[in-house]
């Protein structure tokens, strides 16, 4: 068996055994309009997987995120509404579903702390400015400069006549 019988039998053994990782499983509904269509793809780009950190319905291959696109899909072939189908997650699962939370007094910190991070960072740089402009000022003379300083104009003024 010649070396390059060897190799061309272990290169074609190892394509074998990766070829079923180029395979995932692709979800395919049918719906009665694009309109449909183009609802449930806006709906799973903006629900979070429950079981990932940080990733979409559409962008998740754990089992649960498949169970919700065919839950998602089923709910649009039915004809439910965009808010009725959020309402169904979030009643499951609670406000991690969504990228964008709701705006209410438990998120308060996630809408408007940044905002207010930002007038305040705003706020202590024009401070800071303020008081060195204030500082930037020539300091007055102590009693014992003003004392020098006057000696000094009086001889200045004396050697002039």
């Amino acid at each position: 068996m010649s070396l390059r019988h060897v190799l061309r039998t272990a290169l074609t053994l190892a394509a074998l055994a990766l070829a079923p990782l180029g395979f995932g499983a692709i979800d395919t509904y049918e719906f009665a309009s694009a309109e449909d269509e183009a609802r449930y793809k806006a709906l799973i780009d903006e629900l979070r997987c429950p079981k990932c950190l940080n990733t979409n319905l559409s962008g998740s291959d754990s089992p649960i995120s498949a169970d919700l696109r065919r839950t998602v899909a089923t709910m649009v072939q039915a004809g439910e509404g965009d808010q009725a189908i959020r309402d169904y997650l979030l009643a499951r699962y609670g406000d991690f579903i969504l990228y964008r939370p709701r705006v209410m007094p438990a998120t308060y910190a996630l809408w408007f702390g940044p905002a207010v991070l930002l007038l305040l960072a705003l706020l202590i740089v024009v401070r800071m400015v303020q008081r060195q402009r204030q500082d930037a000022g020539p300091a007055p003379l102590t009693d014992a400069e003003q004392a020098a300083l006057a000696r000094l104009a009086n001889r200045g003024g004396q050697g002039a006549e």
